[in-house]
Formats: structure tokens, sequence, C-alpha cells
């Protein structure tokens, strides 16, 4: 189908919009502050993109299926490049935060709603990279994730829950043979409908956070019930209310026994919070690429209207806090990267509080910054900016799923709150 239903925008604007000027703009504004090693990196993940767009024809379209295309990432490296993975003999270079959020970068501004399912499955990839044990069937699971032969989901939210992740009412019964059973409902669970493997958190004990269990569950067992809950934002994501009945969990596929969950499900707050930031970040350099090429071409009363005040002015100011924001994650990701380094991937714990508060930080401005400027690019070109015509109207809605779904707002100004009280006890 047709990226559009009618074109509104005329050919010479319409064909500077590609995906390779867009990417010019980017590299232009981040070269200065990448090393060699993470800008090529960059621009290998950007060449991938132009290409797979070539090769498919994409038109970013609302009928394409962005859930096609994750497998040619998979095997291109670029799902997730947190970790090396030796363990799975991928061995990829470069890899570790700095190298996610570039992944990212390229990614995001390419198609955002496959980037929200790619970091959909790279939730369910992280405590699966940590815990796997060494057991054959979560190696191979990880590394279906990983390479892209699979989807993957994890299931934390429940319908009357909320924010609150800890106080959990689905049940888990532990059987004579060390199995688990699991009853009860999961709600707005990025690829949950289309995924093959889901990491679960359940509790022996209805709310009590101290009973905790962390699973791995294939979604073809018996027990596993999911439907889709279609959010218009993000037409081409598919998220999911589970209803999980009488789920048997084999002994093998306990990543975190009764009492272990809640730690499991707090270890990676790092490494997921500051995702979600950049993530909302690199949307925010997507529409920026889009307002800056419209409005250095669209003409009013004879002029450009990045000559207008009114347009110029209010553009440089989004430009600069994108910018600003920038430098703040490229800095926290390369110190981070330095001190699972220099620890050897045990942060001690003095360190993991101080970055577990900053990453609330960045994921807090972070968001509030997408909604800012996704909205204000869109506003900038007008009607060109909502229609079809262009991917502003999605990276729009996204920034919308990311700072809701994400938890990214009111939720993080809670927990920052307490990570002042927590440096106050240290003082």
């Amino acid at each position: 189908m047709s990226k559009y239903l009618t074109q509104v925008i005329n050919d010479e604007i319409l064909e500077k919009f590609n995906l390779r000027n867009r990417y010019n703009f980017i590299n232009n504004n981040v070269m200065s502050v990448l090393s060699s090693r993470d800008f090529n990196y960059l621009k290998s993940c950007q060449k991938f993109c132009i290409k797979l767009e070539k090769k498919h024809n994409m038109t970013h379209g609302p009928d394409e299926d962005v859930y096609n295309y994750v497998s040619e990432a998979g095997k291109q490296g670029i799902i997730s490049r947190l970790y090396k993975y030796e363990n799975l003999d991928l061995n990829y270079e470069p890899y570790g935060m700095i190298a996610n959020f570039i992944r990212c970068l390229a990614g995001t501004p390419f198609d955002p709603q496959l980037a929200l399912v790619i970091g959909g499955t790279e939730l369910a990839i992280n405590p699966l990279q940590l815990h796997h044990e060494n057991l054959p069937i979560r190696l191979e699971a990880l590394k279906e994730l990983v390479t892209g032969k699979n989807h993957g989901c994890i299931l934390i939210t429940e319908p009357e829950g909320g924010s609150d992740a800890v106080h959990q009412t689905t049940l888990c019964d532990v059987q004579e043979d060390g199995s688990y059973i699991l009853n009860g409902e999961k709600i707005y669970n990025t690829n949950a409908p289309r995924a093959k493997w889901a990491v679960i958190y359940a509790t022996a004990e209805e709310k009590n956070a101290n009973t905790m269990v962390q699973v791995l569950v294939d979604t073809s067992w018996n027990g596993w019930n999911c439907e889709r809950v279609f959010i218009p934002w993000v037409p081409k994501v598919h998220i999911g209310r589970e209803n999980l009945v009488n789920l048997r969990v084999p002994k093998e596929y306990i990543l975190g026994e009764v009492g272990r969950g809640r730690d499991h499900l707090f270890e990676g707050l790092i490494e997921e919070r500051i995702e979600i930031a950049y993530m909302s970040l690199c949307l925010c350099w997507g529409s920026l690429s889009h307002a800056f090429i419209y409005t250095n071409l669209r003409k009013q009363f004879d002029q450009e209207i990045l000559k207008f005040q009114g347009v110029g002015f209010l553009l440089t100011d989004l430009w600069a806090k994108t910018m600003n924001l920038t430098l703040s994650i490229i800095k926290f990701c390369e110190s981070y990267d330095e001190k699972v380094e220099k620890f050897n991937n045990q942060l001690p714990l003095n360190i993991r509080y101080a970055m577990v508060a900053s990453a609330s930080q960045l994921k807090y401005h972070c968001a509030k910054l997408s909604e800012e400027v996704c909205y204000e690019s869109a506003n900038l070109m007008g009607g060109a900016g909502l229609c079809d015509n262009t991917l502003t109207h999605d990276f729009l809605n996204s920034s919308r799923v990311q700072e809701i779904i994400g938890g990214s707002r009111q939720i993080q100004q809670y927990i920052m709150s307490m990570a002042l009280r927590q440096l106050y006890k240290m003082m």
C-alpha cells in the first residue's frame, strides 16, 4: 500500500525527506561528540537501514508488518548490543551501552514502530542474559531473541496494578517436582501477541513482593492466552493482555525462584530505564530531521519559513535541548561501560544506586523532551506534519506511548524523590 492516501507535499520537498538526508542531519550533529569507532558503527547501522528500505521497497505505510523485518535486523546484529554475547558465539563488536544507544539512533529515525518492537524483545533479552545459567534451553531462547529468529516480551504490569510492579496478583504455585503453575492476568506488554518467548513475573503469595518469581515461558504452551490490545497511536505494534490459566513452567525455565523475583526485577533498572530514555531521545532526532528539512524548503511570503522568528527560534530551541540531552546520554553510557569493565560486570552497590537515580533523571527528561519536540516539530510543519506523507505523526504518537506505557513521568519523579532520601541517608 502507498505510504499516503493523498500526496499533499510537493515532489521536491517530499524527495528531500529521504532517509539518507535525514541521517546526514543527525550525523552532522553527533560526529564531533562520538568517537571514531562509535561514529563508524552508527554509519554501518544506517547503511543497513537504507539497504533494508530499498530491498523491500518500504513505504512505512499503515499496512506494513514491521515484525517481518526483525529477523534481518537480528542477522545484522542490531537487536541488542548491550552485551558481547560470547556465550552465544556471536562476539559482537562494538558492544556496551554506548553501542546500544547508537543502534537505536539509527533504527528509531528509520521506523519508530519497528524500534518499539525491537525494544520490546530486548526487555526479554536482558534478564535471560543475566540468568541463563548455561542451561541449553535458556541459551537457545536467548539466541533466538538476539538474532531475531523469534520475538520476545516481558510481562510485569497487571490490569489493576498500574505502576506498582511489586505487589502482584498473578499467582505462582510451587509443585513437588519443582515446576510452577501460574494463574493471573497481565496487560500492556509489547510484542506479547507475536512473541514466542515471554519473561513473566508472578508471586507465591498475593501482593507479597518478598515471594516474587521470574520465569521464562514458551507461548505455545497450554495455559497461555493472549489478546491484542489495540493502541491507535502505534497501530503496527502488537501489545497484549494475557490470561494465564494453569500455565505450567518446568523447573529449567525458572530464572528466579520464590523470593528472587523482586531482586531480578530491580537488577536491570539502570539498563532498562536508560534504554527507554535514549529511545525517547531518538524520537526527537527523527522529528527534528523532518522539521529541519521542511522549514528550509517550505516558503511563505517568498521566504523559507525557517527565517521567520516564530519558526526558526522555536526550532533552534528544540535543537539545542535535544543536543544537550544527547551529550548527557553519551556521557552516561560511556561512564556505565567504563565502570562495567572496571568492576568486571559487578557494579558496587553505591555506584549502582547513583546510576539508577541518574537513569531515572534522564528517562524523565527525555520523555518530557520527546513530548515537546515531537509535537512542536509537527506544529512547525503545519498540516504536513500531521498527515501521512511523512513519519512525523509516527514520532509524535510513539512519544506518547513511550511516555505513558514506558512509565516516564510521575513514577520517575516518585522514584527520584526516594533516591534523594537514600542520598541523605548516605551522608
